[in-house]
């Protein structure tokens, strides 16, 4: 899967430099000029990362960071600065970055940030990923079988649900064997636990 490196900086000379040694390491760079051109440009579904200089012309990476937050856009970063002082860095981890680097950056220390930046980026990707399908399989129960769903992974027996629903056991097992098939899971504790990533609280027998 390609992987992409973003780079917001508005001196040439570091943006072409990180660029360079970014594309030897192998990485696909995509360096802009200034804030506004970066947040202009849409973020592809791949997994990203981003070097974002400190402080830019009308504008610093705290509000770029805010602005991708905001639009749900959150995406790892790591922070250059010419100005490298303790509260900036305080104020940039505070902030969410991953890394904190004082200009010039040490090319392996770079490199070895952006590697961990990406790998956390597929990982979240992934994640996200499952949790859609995950979520679409859900949409696809029906009303009852999103009844039983509740109630069996609230430790329900068949037979509980059965008398808590007003159905028979067998109606009961018909619609949990739907269940498990529509939200691709083999046994009842994969559906807890998917169940637990979508946050659907379990009901219990009054």
């Amino acid at each position: 899967m390609e992987r992409i490196v973003f780079v917001v900086d508005d001196d040439d000379k570091v943006r072409e430099s990180l660029t360079r040694l970014l594309s030897s390491a192998g990485y696909t760079v995509q360096g802009f000029s200034s804030a506004g051109l970066f947040l202009s440009a849409s973020l592809p579904a791949l997994p990203c990362c981003l070097i974002l200089d400190m402080k830019m012309p009308g504008s610093n990476g705290f509000d770029v960071v805010a602005t991708l937050e905001k639009r749900g856009d959150a995406l790892p970063v790591i922070f250059i600065s010419g100005y490298g002082t303790i509260p900036a860095t305080v104020q940039a981890m505070k902030a969410g970055a991953r890394e904190f680097f004082t200009k010039p950056v040490r090319s392996d220390q770079l490199l070895c940030a952006v590697e961990e930046a990406l790998n956390a980026a597929q990982k979240n990707l992934a994640s996200r990923t499952e949790h859609a399908a995950s979520t679409l399989r859900l949409e696809k129960l029906t009303p009852r079988e999103r009844e039983v769903l509740e109630l069996a992974i609230g430790g329900l027996l068949n037979k509980q649900i059965a008398t808590e629903l007003g159905i028979s056991e067998i109606t009961v097992k018909v619609h949990k064997r739907r269940v498990m098939d529509k939200m691709q899971t083999r046994s009842l504790a994969d559906l807890v636990r998917a169940a637990e990533r979508l946050h659907i609280a379990s009901t219990r027998s009054r």
